[in-house]
């Protein structure tokens, strides 16, 4: 029979071993805050109650009307569904741009301006982005602004939209489009995330938009004090730098802007973005590329901004938000990812300019897109040709 004492040195010795052995990455390479601890790993069901209201057309993003309980939803093929979440009745929206279809590319993010807040359903500006198709074989993203316009009881109608921005220059491929969008606390910006489109070597290039995060003016003009106005072969839209796939862009309660973005084969990174810095891509990266070929980490490159955490392996973000909901009081402040890849939520704490991954719960589908509601419910919608949309409370 062991001896008791024995049996603690060997307990103790597994444990320093297995800690020694660890996955390389962000505890191991000062990129991010070293976890103390691993996630709680939790099924869905067992965290929350979860209502299911109906399925959609490869949902993309989300939004409630300002001051309502209405929820439009973009659906990628170029069609906008929208929902009373307090009746459960659907109802179309018309109006939406033609959009290039096919890839990664199609309708995209929608956003309301977020003082629009009357309770009454009355014309309110919108915004939207999609893929356009360009000259020859090429694409790119665009931004646009027009009015939704609803009936009451019934439809609503985008009214008068335009293109205000465009993804420059247009591309081959139909990939990393991000156009992800985010108003400035203080109402007088849009932010706008753009992809390097598969491209790499343009995020490091000041003359385009191609791995970029923009800061415009409500109208898409470029923002007069951006860090890189008025430098020559600069373009004065870019607020930063050096990104890949920028999948997720919120402002916290600090009024910090915060990106969430795709690595390659490892590297998916939340960062804290800020004015005139580089992002490294694709110089360095927390992850590979998907043949293999290394890429420097990096710690091995100071001189441009790491992340707050990365993930290795992937999680494969669709979206995530700052949770502020009275019915999840703990979650205060911290991140809820929609994981794509690691179908579920992702649940990050956040300690000053790093992070430190807290929980996942497991839904077994890939989840696209994650909204906080007025009443505070947390609403997901999964990914795919019949993403349904399922509103969460704590069990």
């Amino acid at each position: 029979m062991p001896h008791p004492h024995r049996h603690s040195i060997l307990s103790s010795l597994v444990l320093v071993l297995a800690a020694c052995s660890a996955e390389p990455g962000d505890a191991r390479d000062g990129d991010a805050a070293a976890q103390p601890e691993a996630p709680v790993l939790q099924k869905a069901a067992e965290a929350f109650a979860i209502e299911a209201h109906g399925s959609f057309d490869e949902p993309w993003a989300m939004a409630f009307v300002p001051g309502t309980r209405v929820l439009l939803i973009t659906e990628r093929p170029g069609t906008i569904a929208g929902i009373d979440t307090a009746t459960g009745r659907r109802f179309a929206v018309t109006g939406a741009p033609k959009v290039d279809y096919g890839g990664q590319g199609g309708l995209g993010d929608i956003a309301f301006l977020p003082w629009d807040s009357a309770s009454t359903l009355r014309p309110r500006t919108i915004y939207l982005s999609w893929a356009e198709t360009g000259q020859g074989d090429t694409r790119g993203a665009a931004v646009g602004q027009g009015k939704l316009v609803c009936t009451p009881g019934g439809d609503c109608a985008i009214e008068g939209l335009r293109v205000i921005w465009r993804q420059a220059p247009k591309v081959s491929g139909r990939g990393h489009y991000s156009h992800r969008l985010a108003f400035s606390p203080d109402g007088k910006y849009l932010f706008v995330a753009s992809g390097e489109r598969q491209k790499m070597a343009p995020a490091q290039d000041l003359d385009n938009t191609l791995g970029k995060i923009l800061r415009l003016d409500l109208e898409g003009k470029p923002a007069p004090d951006n860090p890189f106005a008025g430098k020559a072969g600069a373009r004065p839209e870019i607020w930063s730098y050096g990104h890949r796939n920028v999948l997720g862009l919120k402002f916290d309660a600090q009024g910090r802007l915060w990106d969430l973005e795709h690595g390659p084969a490892g590297g998916d990174e939340l960062n804290l973005v800020e004015p005139g810095q580089n992002y490294g891509w694709p110089v360095v990266s927390n992850g590979d590329h998907y043949n293999g070929t290394a890429i420097p980490r990096h710690a091995t490159r100071p001189e441009f901004t790491a992340p707050a955490i990365s993930w290795n392996p992937v999680i494969a973000p669709g979206d995530f938000l700052f949770s502020s909901s009275p019915l999840f009081p703990g979650w205060d402040g911290q991140a809820v990812i929609a994981g794509l890849k690691s179908e579920g939520l992702v649940r990050v704490r956040i300690d000053g300019t790093r992070a430190v991954e807290l929980a996942r719960y497991d839904f077994g589908k890939r989840l696209r897109s994650v909204i906080q509601a007025p009443d505070g419910a947390l609403w997901v919608i999964e990914d795919g040709k019949s993403g349904r949309l399922l509103r969460l409370t704590p069990r």
